[in-house]
């Protein structure tokens, strides 16, 4: 029942927060809503892997159109975490429809505000699900302060930077990959 408290607390102080303002976080992501998700990842300069991606799976375009998603995106640090090998292995044109599948695991259709994500937390108990563009789900969960998704195999990311909003959904950083299947 505790738990239950603080979750009310943080949803209730995150919520404030965004209410009068974007929530401010040691880093930043562009928000504009004139830009588009795929035009704020490469401006940010932390994700030439993830953009590497978008282009190679042929993804690009979607996150250029007008069509609401939230993005997961992955750093270059996050990306560092995978062997350079496999990275290299999945960016052949060969492997592109498994790209793909990767790409399109760290997708929502829709806004996904960080407020929504915890108050989703909330109804469910302290975790969420959501539907990816790729088909599988994803789960949410808090540790600590922190929103931490999860993928089937148990590997865990945080969302580090959360509500950049643009013209075509929201767009937060992550500081790990997550995975629709083992690669």
């Amino acid at each position: 029942m505790r738990s239950r408290s603080f979750l009310k607390l943080v949803l209730f102080l995150l919520i404030s927060a965004t209410s009068y303002g974007q929530f401010v976080l040691p880093e930043s992501i562009p928000g504009d809503f004139k830009k588009t998700i795929y035009t704020s990842t490469v401006e940010t300069g932390n994700h030439t892997t993830l953009l590497s991606a978008l282009e190679a799976s042929d993804m690009d375009g979607m996150l250029e159109g007008d069509a609401p998603f939230t993005v997961f995106a992955p750093s270059d640090k996050a990306f560092n975490k995978l062997s350079s090998e496999k990275i290299k292995e999945l960016l052949k044109p060969e492997n592109k429809k498994e790209l793909q599948d990767v790409v399109a695991y760290h997708m929502v259709a829709g806004n996904l505000s960080a407020s929504k994500i915890l108050r989703a937390l909330d109804r469910g108990k302290g975790t969420a699900s959501f539907t990816t563009v790729q088909g599988n789900k994803i789960k949410a969960s808090m540790e600590g302060l922190d929103i931490i998704l999860s993928d089937g195999l148990g590997n865990k990311a945080k969302i580090t930077v959360a509500d950049g909003d643009q013209c075509n959904g929201v767009l937060h950083i992550i500081d790990s990959v997550i995975l629709p299947r083992q690669l």
